[in-house]
């Protein structure tokens, strides 16, 4: 076991930069330095920087109270994604290895230039390309949008995919807001094929390893699943599940969706939201009525009593398959 004092450069293959984005995966060289000394493990192939270790590669930084990073032989365990070769500037025992994941551990900040991160705990694999944070206060803000959840925050910049588990928010930057129990973000950097979205009568959420998706690009849409609520200026419209378009405006609600303005609220199946103008309009069942209550001395119940007298009288149908 070898003990280093002050810093150790981590010395890697240069291949394409990928810019502004939140990822250890490609670049230049990592650059790990600490305050309290770097130790390095070779029976272990691992490497552990204590006390405001810092890791930085092309123009992300990562700091955090602990650094600890894997390495093995070049090629040695298949991985299917490119991982650079790395090995200890200066010495050649190091030569024909590779670092397959970096963890950093306690007051975790990941950044560049436009995007920033945060959480108690982060974790980069370098084969799947994708951080995962735990702890509280986790966050991901890009200069479109805020992400914030409870549980974990997966962060697939190559896919161009956020993932946020329990108590999940995303806010844009004209301050839209949508919350859920889990949200798929993505963006215009790599739409879906066919530039389809999924829809929101699915049960499930997509599988994030297997959809194209969103990163610290244009904001394009996101996906809601489980005690969906977004809020306008003038309601709060809740449901099982949503799809929140931005190009359009346009968010769509499925599943026990109610309307809420003021002390007056509308019941039904669906629920179209246009988040520019705020006005959201209930859908029927191809095989039930909308249902509402709309109490008279309430200053809002004028315009929702009207929705909800048009959407009895219609009935309107929820096309299958129909997208905001």
């Amino acid at each position: 076991m070898n003990r280093v004092a002050a810093a150790a450069l981590l010395c890697l293959t240069v291949s394409p930069a990928w810019a502004q984005q939140l990822d250890l995966s490609h670049g230049g060289p990592i650059d790990i330095t600490a305050r309290d000394g770097i130790e390095w493990r070779q029976a272990e192939q691992e490497v552990i920087a204590r006390g405001d270790a810092r890791a930085v590669r092309n123009n992300v930084t990562v700091t955090a109270d602990r650094l600890i990073a894997w390495y093995r032989k070049k090629g040695a365990a298949g991985a299917q994604a490119p991982s650079p070769a790395a090995g200890l500037a200066g010495d050649t025992s190091t030569e024909g290895n590779e670092i397959y994941r970096l963890q950093a551990e306690g007051h975790v900040h990941i950044f560049t230039a436009t995007d920033h991160a945060q959480g108690d705990k982060a974790t980069y694999d370098m084969d799947q390309s994708v951080m995962v944070m735990t702890g509280r206060d986790l966050k991901l803000t890009t200069p479109n949008d805020v992400i914030t959840a409870r549980d974990d925050l997966e962060y697939w910049p190559q896919k161009h995919m956020a993932v946020a588990r329990g108590n999940a928010v995303v806010i844009t930057s004209d301050g839209k807001r949508v919350a859920a129990d889990t949200l798929v973000a993505y963006t215009t950097d790599n739409p879906p094929p066919n530039g389809s979205a999924t829809q929101v009568g699915a049960k499930n959420a997509p599988n994030a390893s297997g959809d194209p998706v969103a990163s610290s690009g244009k904001l394009e849409r996101v996906e809601a699943f489980g005690h969906v609520s977004i809020r306008t200026p003038t309601d709060t419209v809740t449901g099982d599940r949503g799809v929140y378009v931005l190009a359009t405006g346009m968010a769509r609600l499925a599943g026990n969706v109610q309307i809420t303005r003021g002390q007056n609220q509308l019941n039904g199946a669906e629920a179209d939201v246009n988040m520019k103008t705020g006005i959201a309009t209930l859908v029927a069942a191809s095989s039930g009525r909308v249902h509402g209550l709309v109490l008279p001395n309430d200053t809002s119940n004028k315009s929702l009593g009207n929705d909800a007298a048009a959407g009895s009288a219609k009935q309107t149908p929820a096309p299958a398959g129909k997208k905001p």
